[in-house]
């Protein structure tokens, strides 16, 4: 089973709000999840997301792979592999 940090979106139509969330690859994008990382907002300005570091850290050293929208939100708010 692979493992990935990727972004649920929720939301309005045209008013899109994600959820970092760390969910089987072969899962649909808004469907189960196995835990919830954070939240990111991108209509804000600048754009506003939280991440728990501590949870993403440890699901990283268990090889969860982020999509490469995550792996930018992480490398901004610092957490590296």
């Amino acid at each position: 089973m692979a493992v990935k940090i990727r972004l649920r979106r929720t939301g309005k139509k045209k008013a899109p709000f994600y959820r970092i969330v760390v969910a089987d690859s072969r899962s649909p994008r808004d469907g189960r999840c196995i835990a919830e990382l954070g939240t990111y907002d991108p209509k804000q300005e600048p754009s506003v997301f939280k991440i728990d570091e501590e949870e993403a850290k440890k699901w990283l050293a268990n090889g969860a792979q982020p999509t490469d929208v995550v792996a930018k939100l992480f490398k901004i708010a610092g957490i590296e592999k």
